[in-house]
């Protein structure tokens, strides 16, 4: 059975600096490190959808495939030198589609760790992926930034210090990266050169197993959206009926126990005489 071809992108810038962020700003150093840093066997950055992680593989804000390698180079922007950070990832075969059929155009964000571990340098902690710039654009970061408490971005972070890039248009294309299993080894090289050896039997390619409806899945994407933001509001909405509850049983047991403080003890209540012919003659005052 053939092995399928993974795919592989070509470095794309994912951060400039001097980039805003929730109120900080990325420095040069910070991208230096993040360059220098960086190793998928310590900790992998994964591709997420709106920097929302979830371990379901069959939800819409599941892993989309991870960065494998970073770089820092200078760019050139409206006429000043300025130090950017370029990855390198490798998507799963829904990503690709995605992106193909946005004629690879994707707005990417980056999550930052200033101080990753006991290193004390910033870390590279994961990529997102957006259709959306607004939901992780300037404004959005910078309401975060004045009320963290309110913020929908704050559940996000892996960790309160982290910090997001503002959402930014980029270019992601895909080649396909051969298997280390297809490249021949030094002793089997040099067999081939003598003439010696069995040659391999052609592998056919692998048939495009890709089978994936992106207008389904966008569907798919903002009703998820939709019903989580609608969770919400429900859940708001029965955690103040469930206070408005509390406070009334609280407010009738506090009447109830300032009823019983105020009846003298050994009291008993003298029995209702209604009167009529029926009455016993005992219970009858004798006037």
């Amino acid at each position: 059975m053939a092995t399928k071809n993974k795919k592989r992108s070509e470095f794309f810038r994912v951060a400039v600096e001097g980039a805003t962020t929730d109120g900080r700003v990325i420095d040069r150093q910070q991208i230096v490190e993040i360059a220098e840093t960086y190793n998928p066997e310590v900790y992998g950055a994964r591709i997420w959808m709106e920097h929302i992680r979830s371990s379901l593989p069959d939800s819409p804000f599941r892993a989309y495939g991870d960065v494998v390698a970073v770089k820092a180079e200078e760019v050139d922007i409206a006429g000043k030198k300025k130090l950017a950070l370029f990855a390198q990832v490798e998507p799963t075969d829904d990503l690709v589609e995605i992106v193909n059929s946005r004629k690879q155009k994707v707005f990417t964000s980056i999550e930052i760790a200033p101080e990753f571990a006991d290193s004390g340098k910033a870390y590279l902690f994961g990529l997102a992926v957006t259709d959306s710039p607004a939901s992780l654009g300037t404004s959005m970061l910078a309401f975060s930034a004045k009320h963290p408490e309110d913020s929908p971005l704050k559940d996000r972070k892996q960790a309160p210090e982290n910090l997001f890039t503002e959402a930014a248009e980029t270019t992601i294309n895909f080649t396909t990266a051969e298997p280390a299993s297809a490249r021949p080894g030094p002793v089997a090289t040099l067999l081939s050169t003598l003439g010696i050896g069995k040659k391999p039997a052609p592998v056919p390619p692998a048939k495009d197993e890709i089978d994936f409806d992106v207008g389904a899945f966008a569907d798919q994407l903002m009703e998820a959206v939709g019903e989580q933001d609608a969770a919400m509001a429900r859940l708001a909405q029965d955690n103040r009926a469930l206070r408005e509850q509390v406070q009334a049983l609280s407010t009738q047991v506090a009447s109830f126990r300032k009823k019983l403080d105020e009846t003298p003890q050994g009291f008993t209540q003298r029995p209702v005489i209604t009167g009529g012919k029926d009455v016993d003659a005992k219970n009858v005052t004798d006037c």
